[in-house]
């Protein structure tokens, strides 16, 4: 419970606010929307005997398990002395050779002219958008555009308006109300449907209206491109694209984040992005395991192959029933729309006492009545593994458990 007022002797706080609280929490939890953290013991116990298979983390290429990445790592941090943090800044002290080197390579794979590090995907989308764009220009993003984004749109004070989601001619409805700067904002593969951004036909309307394109890269790094630079690679469209922000926290396995484009705009971001200005650097630790994850990617035995042959498998023969949609993908995500969050969150909890780690995506992080749920593939799952999800899932369809 949380603390009483009775805490504070000499004072009785406004509107009591432990009640306001609890008011909120409580209709969350009415709602079937209260969140709550469960410890994710999935490294530490590796032997355990009820381990769940892991359907739920965006560790896609199996990076964040990888004992190969991390003898690496290991490795560095014998060779050389390494700070335990960063110290400060990258504006004060906590800028090194090690970060300017890693952002060299990093904008090298990326054929990119520059790239700026982050400490996460949030702070990169943060920064970017809340310093790019100004109160007279417009920003136009996909209407399921990651949340980060929204909050940089929010705090750059342009004005934002929406497009249907992957929807050409509502995009180019909202392109010709724009005003100022125009920038379109979307993701190459979206973090809840899987489904991925028609980049080509986007470069074409952008570059009628004179719009800068951001392209989230996020769930396309290490999955889509050759050795997995993204979709925008796969698209031949590096030359065209004003920003791309990839992020390392998923199938690259490690954390922190990197916004790339051109050197003019790693100087403006340096200079004008509050997320980057103000925060500690990342210590040695953290650019040692992006540069090890890069490493991965550019070495000859890399193959992704593997994982979109699982892909293929799990849609090919996961059986569509009543009252549930398997959105159509071809990334790592797979989401099965079971519409009410009560249900969907009861038939994840179902497939985890079956031994199954899947995510319940409830409202509002999804609109209501596309409440699912989000089943990610790995390299570290294997065909068995996948066969055993899907009759499970057909079981509790079947049985009428997953009503």
């Amino acid at each position: 419970m949380p603390p009483t007022v009775d805490i504070f002797p000499d004072k009785v706080l406004p509107n009591n606010i432990y009640d306001v609280l609890n008011e909120a929490l409580e209709q969350r939890k009415k709602e079937s929307l209260y969140r709550s953290l469960r410890v994710n013991d999935d490294f530490a116990s590796d032997f355990a005997s009820d381990k769940l298979i892991d359907f739920c983390s965006n560790d896609y290429l199996s990076f964040a398990r990888s004992e190969k990445i991390k003898q690496k790592v290991r490795a560095f941090f014998q060779k050389e002395f390494y700070a335990n943090g960063s110290t400060g800044s990258r504006c004060i002290s906590g800028n090194t050779l090690l970060a300017e080197n890693l952002e060299q390579q990093i904008a090298a794979f990326h054929n990119a002219e520059a790239a700026l590090l982050f400490n996460s995907g949030y702070d990169a989308n943060v920064g970017l958008f809340s310093c790019v764009a100004g109160e007279n220009d417009t920003i136009i993003s996909d209407e399921l555009i990651h949340a980060s984004v929204i909050d940089g749109c929010r705090l750059s004070r342009a004005t934002r308006y929406k497009f249907l989601h992957n929807d050409i001619a509502n995009l180019e409805e909202q392109l010709k109300r724009a005003r100022g700067n125009i920038f379109i904002a979307v993701e190459s593969v979206y973090s809840m449907d899987g489904d991925m951004a028609p980049i080509n036909d986007i470069i074409e309307l952008s570059e009628k209206y004179n719009a800068n394109v951001i392209v989230d890269e996020a769930h396309a790094t290490g999955v889509f491109g050759v050795q997995g630079r993204g979709l925008v690679n796969a698209a031949g469209l590096e030359d065209r694209i004003f920003a791309r922000v990839h992020t390392f926290g998923k199938a690259l396995g490690c954390h922190g984040a990197t916004v790339i484009g051109s050197q003019v705009l790693r100087d403006y971001l340096i200079n004008f992005a509050r997320s980057f200005i103000f925060t500690t650097a990342l210590p040695a630790h953290s650019l040692l395991a992006i540069k090890c994850a890069y490493e991965q990617l550019t070495e000859g035995d890399f193959d992704n192959t593997a994982l979109h042959s699982l892909i293929g498998f799990f849609r090919k023969n996961f059986r569509v029933c009543d009252g549930i949609t398997l959105i159509d993908s071809v990334s790592p995500v797979q989401s099965i729309i079971i519409p009410g969050s009560e249900r969907v969150g009861r038939i994840a909890e179902l497939l985890k006492q079956r031994g199954f780690d899947v995510y319940a995506v409830r409202s509002p992080s999804v609109p209501a009545g596309k409440e699912r749920l989000r089943i990610s593939i790995h390299l570290h799952n294997t065909n068995e593994q996948v066969n055993e999800l899907i009759q499970a899932i057909d079981t509790l369809m079947d049985t009428g458990d997953g009503v």
